[in-house]
């Protein structure tokens, strides 16, 4: 079994003696990682037979599957990713729920995750990640989740596998239905607790599509339900902001306002720099993690012969980053 960082950092950092009373304790190490496993009309192509995924596919992806990931071929390659990549805990943005399956016609179920779906199944977010974790959701959000593996730790007030409406949160008026923030506060294995908030900003940069987004970074540090998203000792926001705080900040208020957050308690792990190469489409870096506690350093599949691309299929139009995290104060 792949072990955790967090279950490393005391054979990688030194465990101090039972009777070294003076001696300092372990760092905090978690591995986290976002990701948005969409896919859009566009991406869908004449493929060859071995790939499958056609300009046909892609329109039933986009009528029926909210373009959220559901090609059985790319799930399959997502979770040997995951099995080959120790990740910690991880946001989740456009994952399809299996459990719309039952409301979609049979004619649009060849080569998706519909095609063999039984109620029960586990969801797509749990077959890619395998045993050992535990997933909660977004607030009427089913395509939003945050997942941590069991043996780093716990949502609070979450005790199945998969908890529904299990993140805290609250929809912006105006601004599409459920909530577009999630916080999960982990109850760590090894004690304490750390919160991490997934992320997923609306799209688009009309006036009120950025008006929006700022009003979603606004609830992760100002007003989430009372008290900021980002409320813990220790926190870790992460997900898909979809707007970039290095590129756009002079024309979008909402990337200004992001790439304020590293001007206070916050550093970007993932690229904040418009020298740092782009990870969506090529243009923009949009997806994050930042935090408040931890150093660490963060790599992109996809993005360099050490981190290929998870999957060979012309599916993703974005990349997951994955971060390296140890606790820095």
């Amino acid at each position: 079994m792949r072990a955790s960082w967090a279950l490393l950092g005391i054979a990688l950092l030194g465990c101090p003696a039972a009777d070294d009373d003076d001696a300092a304790p372990v760092p905090l190490t978690l591995v986290a990682a976002t990701f948005n496993t969409g896919t859009s009309e566009g991406l869908g192509h004449d493929a060859p037979p071995d790939d499958g995924y056609t300009s046909e596919q892609a329109a039933h992806s986009d009528a029926w599957y909210g373009d959220g990931l559901a090609w059985s071929a790319v799930i399959a390659d997502t979770r040997a990713w995951f099995a080959e990549n120790a990740v910690d805990v991880v946001g989740f943005q456009e994952i399809f729920f299996s459990e719309l399956c039952a409301d979609i016609p049979t004619d649009a179920h060849a080569g998706f995750v519909c095609a063999d779906w039984q109620p029960g199944d586990p969801t797509v977010a749990q077959t890619i990640l395998g045993d050992g974790w535990q997933v909660a959701c977004h607030l009427g959000r089913t395509d939003k989740c945050l997942a941590v593996r069991r043996d780093v730790g716990t949502f609070a007030g979450c005790d199945d596998d998969l908890c529904l409406d299990g993140l805290a949160g609250a929809p912006v008026d105006g601004c599409g239905s459920g909530s577009r923030v999630g916080r999960g506060v982990i109850e760590l294995a090894a004690g304490g607790a750390v919160t991490v908030v997934n992320v997923h900003g609306s799209s688009g940069f009309t006036g009120d599509e950025r008006g929006c987004r700022l009003a979603q970074f606004e609830q992760v540090w100002e007003d989430l339900d009372g008290e900021p998203g980002a409320n813990g000792t220790r926190n870790i926001v992460l997900g898909d902001f979809n707007t970039d705080p290095a590129r756009l900040a002079g024309s979008d208020p909402s990337a200004a306002y992001l790439a304020a957050q590293a001007e206070g308690a916050f550093t970007f792990h993932s690229g904040a720099s418009a020298d740092d190469p782009p990870t969506y489409s090529d243009l923009f870096t949009i997806d994050h993690v930042l935090s408040d506690a931890f150093a660490g350093d963060c790599w992109t599949a996809g993005m360099s012969a050490e981190h290929p691309a998870v999957s060979t299929v012309v599916y993703f139009d974005h990349k997951p980053t994955v971060c390296h995290l140890i606790e820095a104060r």
